[in-house]
């Protein structure tokens, strides 16, 4: 669904109260108004019981309360401005929340985590959330989320990134494309100061958009045929090459059989400036032996993007200033579940599967916090985190890893040979993701050189 959407002004308040049970009080008053039929103490009841449970705070002052429950509508989303700081038990250091955006959702709406990570990533950027804190009204915090959320207050393309040279680019990158019968064109979005400057792209071929920004693709409905979001820390060119190739196979998007076109430059650059023809059965030729179905039957896409994107922060972040090595293993628990064991209690026993599903935004800083445990973390293919802290038993002769890997990678390795899984490990020596499927595995970003060419 379009953010946008769920955006009220009249939900958008400074707040007075200094303590969360105060600001939540305040957000649900306006924000029942035109629903008389809900309870706001049982929704406030409700949203006190998740904050108890697990902690809805993001960091950079900002908090993401939520619940689900019998709404008959979608979502409610309300957000308040506190600039003297409201206490949130889940903050660190005493850190105050001066944002709060609440979120009610329908216990029957689908798409739940998906909106949460939305929020959250949004949420990701210090500059941004610095503009919200210091708007100076609450019609320019509204007008600036509502933008950002891919509402009608965002800007069309400017001159200078519609410059002759770039529509130089787009029109010969088209015909290159067609005389090398490729089948789509993939153009590097974060060229651009932002994604939504590509609304004016007008190829007469199948064109896809990739970018590090989590975008709704119905922003650009009839533009590209999809959105495919891959995080990178790199200002190279097509830094996202291979990863957002992998995220297309696994999608549907693009075929093995398929010869792409890239179209990109320098991120933040607004400049267009490399053509790349890639052939994908050649790029992952090694990785397939024989075999076209990369993602296991029981992985969800959207999942295998998620733990890309966490391993990724991992390699590049670390934790407390220092490097992490980490492994997970995606799919045929029931197999894999055999031939693990535990080294330490399982930090995810007992709780609900929705609050431990890798999709859900909250589990990022959990994952991160528990990656510097010995062992892998195995995840269900829908994203259910089953454990952390698991030794993998499981013995590879046949594929010989390149010199200097250790038994992080000879464990990922050998799980990926014996069961249906993917496994996607960091080295903690050189930052390194590697990705592996049946006992091969596939570079997809280096620390050094943030290449995923």
């Amino acid at each position: 669904m379009r953010l946008e959407k769920i955006i009220a002004r009249s939900r958008v308040i400074d707040l007075h109260g200094t303590d969360m049970k105060q600001a939540l009080d305040e957000l649900l008053t306006v924000s029942l108004s035109r629903f008389p039929d809900l309870k706001q103490e049982a929704l406030l009841r409700g949203l006190i019981q998740r904050e108890s449970t697990m902690t809805t705070y993001l960091g950079k002052g900002v908090a993401l309360p939520h619940v689900r429950v019998k709404l008959g509508r979608r979502y409610i989303l309300a957000i308040g401005r506190s600039k003297a700081g409201v206490h949130h038990d889940g903050t660190k250091s005493d850190e105050p929340a001066r944002l709060i955006l609440m979120l009610l959702a329908d216990e029957k709406a689908r798409n739940y985590l998906q909106v949460l990570t939305a929020i959250a990533r949004l949420m990701d950027d210090d500059h941004f959330v610095r503009s919200l804190i210091d708007a100076p009204t609450l019609n320019d915090l509204h007008e600036r989320l509502f933008s950002a959320f891919g509402g009608l207050a965002a800007k069309p393309a400017r001159a200078a990134q519609q410059s002759r040279v770039n529509r130089m680019m787009m029109r010969q990158a088209e015909r290159v494309a067609r005389g090398a019968g490729c089948s789509a064109i993939m153009v590097f979005g974060d060229t651009f100061s932002g994604p939504a400057d590509l609304r004016n792209w007008k190829a007469r071929m199948r064109s896809l958009l990739v970018t590090r920004a989590l975008i709704d693709p119905a922003q650009f409905k009839g533009v590209f045929e999809s959105v495919i979001q891959v995080r990178t820390f790199s200002k190279q060119r097509l830094a996202q090459l291979r990863s957002a190739i992998l995220v297309g196979i696994t999608r549907g998007v693009l075929n093995f059989t398929d010869r792409v076109c890239c179209l990109g430059g320098i991120a933040g650059s607004n400049q267009l400036d490399a053509v790349v023809l890639v052939d994908v059965g050649r790029e992952f030729q090694t990785l397939l032996t024989q075999h076209t179905d990369l993602l296991p039957d029981d992985v969800k896409p959207e999942v295998l993007e998620r733990v890309l994107g966490i391993a990724t922060e991992l390699a590049v972040e670390g934790r407390e200033g220092k490097p992490i090595g980490c492994l997970f293993v995606l799919g045929d628990t029931a197999r894999v579940d055999k031939l693990t064991k535990p080294l330490v209690m399982n930090p995810f026993y007992g709780y609900k599967e929705e609050d431990r599903n890798i999709l859900n935004p909250f589990m990022d800083e959990t994952v991160k916090e528990f990656s510097s445990i010995d062992g892998a973390f195995v995840i269900r293919g829908d994203g259910v985190v089953m454990s952390a802290g698991s030794l993998i038993q499981a013995s590879d002769n046949d594929h010989a890893l390149p010199s200097g890997l250790g038994s992080r990678h000879a464990a990922a390795a050998a799980i990926s040979v014996v069961a249906q899984c993917i496994a996607i490990a960091v080295s903690s020596s050189t930052g390194q993701v590697s990705l592996f499927r049946r006992g091969v595995m596939l570079p997809l970003m280096e620390k050094g050189k943030f290449s995923a060419i």
